[in-house]
Order: C-alpha cells, then structure tokens, then sequence
C-alpha cells in the first residue's frame, strides 16, 4: 500500500483513529461490555453476601462452598471489567475517564473480596 503525496499531508492518513465521527465512538458494545461487567460483579457479591450464606446452611452445605463459588466469579467479572475497560478507551468514548474510575473502583472491591476468599480457603 503506497501513500500518495496528497496522502501523507492528511491527518486521517496517518491515523485514521483520530479522525472517526463521533458516532462511529457510540458503539453499543462499549455499553454491553460494562452492563455484563457490572452484572457480573454484583452477581459475585449477592451470591457471596446473599444467597449462599442463607441457602447453603439449609442444604447442609460446607462453609467453604462460597469462596469455593465466589473466586471463579469474582475472576470473570475482573476479566470483564478489564475488557470493559480496554473497550472505552478504544472506541474513544468521552466519558471513559470517569468509566475507567469507577471500573478502577469495582476491581478494587472485587479484588479484596477474592482475596479473602483465597485466604479463607487456605486458610
């Protein structure tokens, strides 16, 4: 692929990123991305908070059966949320600053509860 002169002296030329329409920047799978990263993230802390330390007590279960749930869950809904991350600052979206915040903020929380729930196992 070669360059004409004409070329080389336009922006978009060289990077065509920079010079999308900003309706091409208002892709819905940005918006899907976050919705099933959030969904996955509060799944993970209603099933840790919620459900199994009320449901697994009246099927007899062992005590360890919530971290033992709760580390694959809370590692996919990191990985979403790194993903979800990754996918704002691609399509250049103009609120991935304060997105990137509070994806920041959810991975934190999430971090912390599967830590504890290593440690538990472990522990």
């Amino acid at each position: 692929m070669s360059l004409s002169t004409t070329d080389t002296l336009r922006p978009e030329a060289a990077c065509p990123v920079a010079t999308r329409p900003v309706a091409a920047r208002r892709r819905p799978d940005v918006y899907r991305t976050f919705s099933v990263s959030m969904v996955l993230s509060g799944l993970r802390c209603v099933l840790s908070y919620v459900i199994l330390p009320l449901v697994t007590p009246v099927i007899g279960a062992a005590a360890g059966v919530g971290a033992a749930v709760g580390i694959p869950v809370g590692v996919v809904a990191i990985a979403f949320d790194v993903l979800g991350i990754r996918r704002f600052w691609r399509a250049r979206h103009r609120l991935r600053w304060p997105m990137t915040v509070v994806y920041l903020a959810v991975i934190g929380m999430v971090g912390w509860l599967v830590a504890g729930d290593v440690s538990h196992l472990l522990g």
